[in-house]
């Protein structure tokens, strides 16, 4: 199988092309690793404390991931969610290669992504504490659609079916595409900044 260029020029890339729910899945990565027309130089990536201090200065909203293994449910909190596209709808999000949830999330087909409220930091600290037991209670929880767990309580759910998996450093992006969403009351988003939790007026 071949990937093609996203440009739709015809370019033939390195990687493989899959058809799946309506989406054409690219790879679109050379061998080296870089996107096409990537620069051939290679510098030095700013130093890990630099990275992590710029982002101290960047607000970002709080999602928590859930997704349903052989045994039980797993979950974490992520600051990465972002929408890649509308149409499709995508969204993407990234968990970490050491994070007790990567394996049963690059494994599952179907994951659920749950948008917190101000009001929900304790929630989103759980499921960024190691160890925790995430969702014993006070947590609230149901088995929803294609096995997901779904949080109670959020102001947006969604399922999504996973699209595919990037690795990226230490971390593994995954692109999904969202087949359900709910929506209860709206309220003001929690968000991140500065290492800690706070919100925002709409």
């Amino acid at each position: 199988m071949k990937a093609l260029d996203p440009t739709g020029a015809g370019t033939v890339l390195q990687g493989v092309e899959v058809s799946h729910g309506g989406i054409a899945h690219h790879h679109v990565w050379s061998a080296s690793g870089r996107c096409p027309g990537a620069g051939a130089t290679e510098e030095e990536p700013i130093a890990e404390d630099a990275f992590r201090s710029v982002f101290r200065t960047h607000p970002a909203g709080v999602a928590i991931i859930t997704a349903m293994g052989e045994r039980r449910p797993v979950g974490f909190t992520a600051t990465s969610l972002a929408s890649v596209s509308s149409a499709p709808p995508l969204v993407s999000f990234g968990v970490g290669r050491n994070a007790s949830s990567w394996a049963t999330v690059c494994a599952a087909e179907y994951v659920a992504v749950h948008l917190l409220a101000h009001d929900q930091r304790e929630l989103a600290s759980t499921f960024a504490r190691s160890g925790a037991d995430r969702f014993a209670p006070p947590t609230r929880w149901s088995v929803g659609p294609h096995g997901v767990p779904l949080l109670d309580g959020v102001p947006t759910a969604m399922v999504c079916r996973k699209v595919y998996d990037l690795p990226a450093g230490d971390h593994t992006v995954v692109i999904a595409q969202p087949i359900r969403a709910y929506q209860g009351d709206p309220a003001r988003p929690l968000v991140y900044l500065g290492g800690r939790f706070g919100s925002v007026s709409r």
